[in-house]
């Protein structure tokens, strides 16, 4: 067996058509540009090279991109100030904190004063329960939403499936779990003290892989036939690798998202969707 390979490139590549589209009816329409702001603290080179890559996305979209990166020193009541600021910006529809942020600034206090409604990546308490109790409206985490909506196009059943998320992270594993879980697959949540981990994987008809460690899963994990989402996206001297062993899971899987080319091109792809919905909130008008 050779696992079909889900094409993220090709599928973000239309949607950001799409989005483009919509974008410029509505900025017509409206005469208001469709603004994203960046808050970046420090220059971690990660942070710096997302930074980079939304603002090509911004640019491929017709959106603008504005910046905003603090000194890695600044406080936290002057990032919690500049956050603010952007808050009450008419001008500004979507706002994104970059992470990591310096050990001395309290992450979910930041989170916290984020507008919900500028919460383009789903990060904020209130965005966070809706999703969990299914009560729109919310922003999902563009990760996870990119990886629904490449199954969905690829055709994957969702109902009564038996699905295995290993990863909990608030940004990918537990999202991915609960929009799996309102398409009514059966959803088992693994990590790292899950004992018998490689047995819990090979029960999933849906196995998706948030861990960050690349090449754990591999063949042997996997159920003959089943769809296999990886996350995983470590830099490595061989280059970027994701958390499966990618030959020896395409022998076994029926699908599978190929790293690179899979969930991560339509990560920046449903960010730009939910500017989009942020920005239709702010000024009104459809499309």
């Amino acid at each position: 067996m050779s696992a079909r390979l889900l094409d993220g490139r090709a599928l973000s590549k239309g949607l950001r058509e799409e989005l483009k589209a919509t974008f410029a009816r509505l900025a017509a329409a409206t005469g208001i540009e469709p603004t994203l702001a960046v808050l970046q603290v420090g220059d971690d080179p990660a942070a710096s090279g997302y930074a980079r890559a939304i603002e090509r996305t911004c640019k491929s979209v017709g959106a603008r991109f504005v910046p905003h990166l603090l000194a890695g020193d600044t406080d936290q009541a002057g990032v919690l100030s500049a956050l603010e600021a952007l808050n009450r910006d008419s001008n500004v529809h979507g706002i994104m904190v970059l992470e990591p942020l310096p050990g001395h600034v309290d992450e979910n206090a930041v989170k916290d004063r984020l507008h919900p409604g500028k919460d383009v990546d789903g990060v904020h308490p209130l965005n966070a329960g809706r999703l969990q109790m299914q009560r729109p409206p919310y922003f999902v985490p563009a990760t996870p939403a990119g990886a629904i909506r490449l199954l969905e196009e690829a055709g994957v059943q969702f109902q009564g499936r038996r699905a295995v998320v290993i990863g909990r992270s608030d940004i990918v594993g537990k999202p991915m779990a609960l929009l799996l879980l309102h398409r009514h697959c059966t959803v088992t949540i693994a990590h790292s003290r899950t004992v018998e981990l490689p047995r819990v994987a090979r029960e999933a008809d849906i196995l998706c892989v948030a861990v960050g460690r690349p090449a754990m899963v591999r063949g042997d994990w996997v159920k003959p036939g089943a769809v296999v989402v990886d996350f995983g996206t470590t830099y490595t001297e061989e280059g970027l690798q994701g958390d499966c062993e990618p030959e020896s899971v395409a022998q076994v899987a029926g699908m599978m998202t190929p790293v690179p080319g899979g969930t991560g091109p339509m990560t920046n792809a449903m960010l730009m969707a939910n500017l989009l919905e942020a920005y239709r909130s702010a000024v009104g008008g459809e499309g």
